[in-house]
C-alpha cells in the first residue's frame, strides 16, 4: 500500500501563509487534501489529477488555497494564504490508485495528518 507523509503544519497567526507538503511512497492516480477540525466532520480541501493536471477544490476553498504537485517527486503541496482561526485543523494528505472524490471514502491512501493552528 502507498504511504503518504505530510509536513509543514505549524502554529501561525491569522493572516499568515503556509505551505504543506506530502510525498507518496508509490504511484497514485490522484492526490489531495482533507482537513478535520475538532468536533467537525472531515472536509474536502483540494485534489489534483496527475494525468491531466486538473485540480479541484472544496466549497469555499479555491479563493484561499492552491494545490500543486510534482509528479516525478510524487509530491503535492497546499499553499494556504490569509489563514483564519477557522482553518485550524489536522490536514490529511490523501491518494488514490484510480480515481478521486469529494468524500473521504473515495480515497484509499491516507497520511497521518499535519496539525495547522491559526491563532488570532
Amino acid at each position: 500500500q502507498v504511504q503518504l507523509v505530510e509536513s509543514g503544519g505549524e502554529l501561525v497567526q491569522a493572516g499568515d501563509s503556509l505551505r504543506l507538503s506530502c510525498t507518496a511512497s508509490g504511484r497514485t492516480f490522484s492526490m489531495g487534501w482533507f482537513r478535520q477540525a475538532p468536533g467537525k466532520e472531515r472536509e474536502f480541501v483540494s485534489a489534483i489529477i496527475w494525468s491531466t493536471g486538473n485540480t479541484y477544490y472544496g466549497e469555499f476553498m479555491k479563493d484561499q488555497f492552491t494545490i500543486s504537485g510534482d509528479n516525478a517527486q510524487k509530491t503535492i503541496f497546499l499553499q494556504m494564504t490569509n489563514l483564519k482561526p477557522d482553518d485550524t485543523a489536522v490536514y490529511f494528505c490523501v491518494g488514490d490508485p484510480s480515481g478521486w472524490g469529494r468524500r473521504a471514502v473515495n480515497w484509499d491512501y491516507w497520511g497521518k495528518g499535519t496539525q495547522v493552528i491559526v491563532s488570532s
